[in-house]
């Protein structure tokens, strides 16, 4: 299977590289398993370049969107970027065209942003991060923007509400094209169980 994820300046870093590390610590299961690497794990951008992300980490690219395989699953991160991205007609034109073709398609964050902007998400209930739910809302695009939910799927469109949400879908993608079984393990070599100090609501 063919993972892109889509990079763009101020990008918000653990938006795509959460889902990145559960992707690509998916595929070391299988190799520590004695199986071959199932999946291919790729970083777009839309010209190639690497890309200044929001908290200043640079990150290469692996492919452009011109170059890219076709995708069988397309992350968008959100991050400040979206703001100016959903105004990107050609990065929007590309989205809602490997959309065609994918087996599911997601968001993480204020990326729902640019799943509702490219068309891609009319229509459907989606989430995203707390503090953008009433503009996204007001767009008008989606049926439905969910508050106080960590994930949300409308087909084969999955949504997250923030970084750390991200990471949690991720592992439930993996459990869906790979079984639950393998997601536990996924989940176990990452050592992923939150338990953050700060628990109260704010």
């Amino acid at each position: 299977m063919n993972i892109g994820l889509l990079m763009f300046p101020d990008a918000e870093e653990l938006d795509f590289v959460g889902p990145y590390e559960v992707f690509t610590m998916s595929n070391e299961v299988f190799e520590l398993e004695g199986k071959p690497e199932p999946d291919r794990v790729i970083l777009i951008s839309e010209d190639g370049n690497p890309v200044r992300c929001r908290k200043g980490m640079t990150i290469a690219a692996h492919e452009s969107i011109a170059t890219a395989p076709k995708l069988d699953v397309l992350l968008i991160p959100g991050g400040q970027g979206t703001r100016t991205e959903v105004n990107n007609k050609t990065l929007m034109a590309w989205v809602a065209e490997v959309d065609k073709s994918t087996t599911w398609t997601t968001s993480v964050c204020t990326g729902a942003l640019l799943l509702t902007g490219s068309g891609v998400a009319k229509g459907k209930r989606v989430t995203t991060h707390w503090a953008f739910v009433d503009q996204l809302a007001a767009r008008g695009e989606a049926a439905d923007v969910l508050k106080n939910i960590r994930y949300v799927r409308d087909g084969k469109i999955v949504t997250a509400a923030g970084v750390s949400a991200g990471i949690d879908m991720a592992l439930w993608l993996v459990g869906q094209w790979h079984g639950e079984q393998h997601a536990r393990n996924t989940q176990r070599a990452m050592e992923y169980d939150p338990a953050p100090p700060y628990t109260a609501a704010v």
